[in-house]
């Protein structure tokens, strides 16, 4: 192992020296080298929009995975710099789930889980390609920036801080040598009190001032050095923070994206959801069903007639409506009829229906003017 005493000692006599310079600084004993108005803006400007890059990141994740435990795996998994496995979403999965329904079911609500089901499964598919469309066009950009960008900027930011301490060290130092040497060409000037040690005053007068100047012309030296090293460092941190301008027009592309992701999601979401209530129009309704059923079965209890009348030898011609026991109904769905003895529908019209000691508990008696015939009940909505 090679371990240099040298340059640990010397690594640690420039972090005391750095300490005591800011140490000095916090109690106003020493000077400090300020920025221009012009940096210190840039540098705001760059801390404002780390702080709240990193905010509108969080909360989109948060948006877009509402799941801790799934972000905390997708992290992971990203750091270890393997692919996640797909995730099935809260959509598709209650599609799925539907769908296994219906096949245990088998009845109206049966066929109609189906229909939702699969609609489901649509959305939660949306939802998936919208997922991965905002998480590359919109996430990693964002995370990119703090990662890596702003890594890099506070690097130099740090490095900028330590030079501008070694500048001011120097700067103190060069500023106590010339008080010490101005000190020490006072006392070569002075006449001794004594005639016998003039000779040894003189030289030792002599010699430090000697010295003095050598540690002047020294810290002259260094400070030219730091103040070189932290003008470098200071235009490589500008032109850093003076990025950040690009920072700003490269994530307004990106939101500009993820708003169209969004709205295509959104915009898909509304077409399927449309699609699902077509479907659902035209499939029967079991609320009208149940509704007739208790009719009919109120309407035989009042006739008091237990012999069934048989619907294949019922003559519509001869149908006469009764006396009470008629009712409005609205019809949902266009129906055509299928023979002699129904009647057509058109949806949205208005029709008198009644229904016949024995008939079918699924056809009702509907009249339109002078037109009458059988009509199912699942394509009407009885009115009171």
């Amino acid at each position: 192992m090679d371990f240099n005493v040298k340059k640990l000692a010397s690594g640690a006599g420039l972090f005391f020296t750095r300490a005591v310079q800011f140490t000095e600084e916090k109690l106003g004993q020493a000077e400090k080298t300020e920025l221009d108005a012009h940096f210190e803006n840039l540098m705001s400007r760059a801390d404002c929009t780390k702080n709240w890059t990193e905010k509108i990141y969080r909360q989109t994740e948060v948006l877009l995975q509402p799941n801790p435990s799934a972000r905390i795996e997708e992290f992971l998994y990203e750091k270890l710099d393997r692919k996640a496995p797909s995730r099935i979403t809260n959509g598709e999965l209650l599609g799925q789930y539907m769908q296994d329904a219906a096949k245990e079911f088998g009845s109206p609500y049966g066929s109609t889980l189906i229909k939702v089901g699969e609609c489901e499964r649509r959305l939660g598919a949306a939802e998936r390609e919208f997922l991965q469309t905002s998480a590359i066009s919109f996430l990693t950009p964002l995370r990119n920036f703090l990662e890596g960008d702003w890594k890099t900027i506070s690097k130099e930011r740090r490095l900028l801080e330590n030079l501008r301490l070694d500048l001011d060290a120097c700067k103190t130092r060069l500023k106590k040598a010339k008080l010490a040497e101005a000190k020490a060409a006072c006392e070569g000037e002075m006449a001794p009190d004594f005639q016998e040690t003039r000779p040894r005053n003189y030289v030792l007068s002599a010699s430090a001032s000697a010295l003095w100047s050598e540690e002047v012309e020294k810290a002259e030296h260094e400070l030219r050095v730091a103040q070189t090293e932290f003008d470098r460092q200071a235009e490589v941190t500008r032109l850093l923070l003076e990025g950040i301008s690009s920072t700003h027009v490269n994530h307004l592309r990106c939101l500009h994206e993820f708003v169209e992701a969004q709205a295509a999601f959104y915009k898909q979401c509304h077409l399927h959801m449309q699609e699902l209530q077509k479907e659902l129009g035209r499939l029967p309704n079991a609320f009208s069903l149940n509704s007739t059923h208790s009719m009919a079965a109120a309407g035989s209890s009042a006739e008091g007639v237990s012999s069934p009348v048989e619907t294949d030898t019922l003559k519509i011609e001869e149908v006469q409506a009764p006396a009470t026991g008629t009712r409005k109904a609205k019809v949902l769905y266009d129906y055509d009829a299928a023979d002699s003895s129904e009647l057509s529908l058109l949806a949205d019209e208005l029709i008198t229906v009644y229904t016949l000691p024995g008939m079918d508990s699924d056809w009702l008696i509907g009249e339109r003017g002078n037109q009458k015939g059988k009509v199912p009940v699942t394509y009407l909505e009885l009115l009171s």
